[in-house]
């Protein structure tokens, strides 16, 4: 009953032998879905692999800023392609980090804004990934367009904590650690929170505010798996079957039962990625 929107079975530092025995772990935990997601070409294909194999596992193709430094119009071709595959749900993660510049500013700036109009073209959803970048993330996803009428009208409407309609802009902001009024601002816009295991550790006051006061229709739960393990496995890798703790902190922090914080987080990210696959694997 557990939906790890945000996973990287395709990492590259896992052996074969680890690969077997990260899915089988999977297939014998509660979680019923996952998002295996792209960094770079070599892992997009991986996650398009993984995708075909397993009838649990979607895939997300696209190229982390990281290594936005290796990008050229023949990789982004293959992107495309890619893409048009019919388990690849979501164009990503794509964004900016200005954390360890891995790859220049004007570099990682360029190859997200023509990743974002590839996911336009395709109609795709977006997962984002922005580290020390809040603000100009923000304007770049403006300026092209991500939270327009014109590109929220390819997705049916979500529905808000009244029930009322609203827009919905297909965009997710993987691992949310921004402000209480950055994730208000996104939600407003249309965009979809992710919380990941950061909100389980003891000090993290900024992304618990959000996770206790965005309500559960804009939410979703991941792990980022192998990283941001949460407690209380942290100092381990982390895998997805761990989106458990994070789903029961939200639950904690929300005054919610972890049941409803599954159910809900699960059916709120089957909407996001249009996955209408039934439950439990069947």
């Amino acid at each position: 009953m557990l939906f790890d929107s945000h996973t990287h079975i395709n990492n590259d530092t896992y052996t074969e032998e680890e690969r077997q025995q990260l899915i089988a772990a999977i297939e014998a935990s509660d979680v019923d879905y996952v998002m295996d997601i792209g960094f770079d070409l070599p892992s997009s294909v991986q996650a398009v692999k993984d995708a075909q194999a397993l009838t649990w596992c979607y895939a997300a193709v696209g190229v982390h800023p990281h290594d936005t430094k290796t990008m050229d119009e023949a990789m982004l071709q293959q992107i495309r392609t890619l893409a048009e595959e019919p388990k690849v749900k979501a164009l990503g993660e794509i964004g900016l980090d200005y954390h360890y510049n891995l790859s220049d500013a004007d570099t990682q700036r360029y190859w997200f804004r023509r990743q974002i109009r590839l996911a336009n073209e395709l109609h795709l959803p977006i997962v984002i990934h922005s580290r020390e970048a809040d603000q100009e993330t923000m304007d770049i996803l403006k300026e092209e367009g991500t939270f327009s009428d014109e590109r929220c009208s390819w997705f049916p409407k979500r529905k808000g904590p009244d029930g009322t309609e609203e827009k919905d802009a297909r965009v997710l902001l993987h691992c949310f650690s921004g402000s209480l009024e950055l994730g208000r601002q996104y939600v407003k816009l249309g965009a979809t929170l992710s919380i990941a295991g950061p909100v389980t550790y003891k000090n993290n006051r900024k992304t618990s505010e959000v996770a206790s006061r965005i309500p559960i229709e804009y939410l979703l739960v991941e792990t980022d798996a192998p990283y941001l393990t949460p407690e209380p496995h942290r100092g381990k890798k982390n895998m997805s079957p761990y989106v458990e703790f994070t789903a029961r902190r939200v639950a904690l922090l929300k005054g919610m039962t972890y049941e409803d914080v599954a159910r809900r987080t699960l059916e709120n990210a089957k909407v996001f990625f249009h996955i209408q696959q039934p439950d439990h694997r069947e």
